[in-house]
C-alpha cells in the first residue's frame, strides 16, 4: 500500500524561461493559471476547451499536467514538492 506522502503536497516550485524558480502554494499557482487563462480563452489546450469557467480549467490544468505553452519560446512548467521525507 502506497504511503499516504506520496498525496500530499506543500507547495510548488514554477519554472518558466529567464526566470529564477519560485517556489508558490497551490492558491499562488491556482492565480498565476488562472491569469494566464484569461488571457488565452481562444487558444486553450484541448482538454481545457470543454471547461467554461476559468478556476475549473486552472485547477484542472494544476492537477493534470506539469506544464503549459505560453507563446514561441515561452513556457510555464511546475511540479509539486514535499517538505517531509
Amino acid at each position: 500500500m502506497p504511503d499516504s506522502i506520496m498525496y500530499q503536497e506543500d507547495g510548488f516550485v514554477v519554472l518558466e524561461p529567464d526566470q529564477p524558480e519560485q517556489f508558490l502554494t497551490a492558491e499562488e499557482l491556482l492565480e498565476k493559471l488562472k491569469a494566464i487563462l484569461l488571457t488565452r480563452q481562444d487558444d486553450l489546450p484541448r482538454e481545457l476547451q470543454k471547461i467554461s469557467a476559468v478556476e475549473a480549467q486552472a485547477r484542472y490544468l494544476m492537477v493534470n499536467f506539469c506544464d503549459l505553452d505560453v507563446g514561441p519560446d515561452s513556457y510555464l512548467q511546475w511540479y509539486v514538492i514535499r517538505l517531509q521525507k
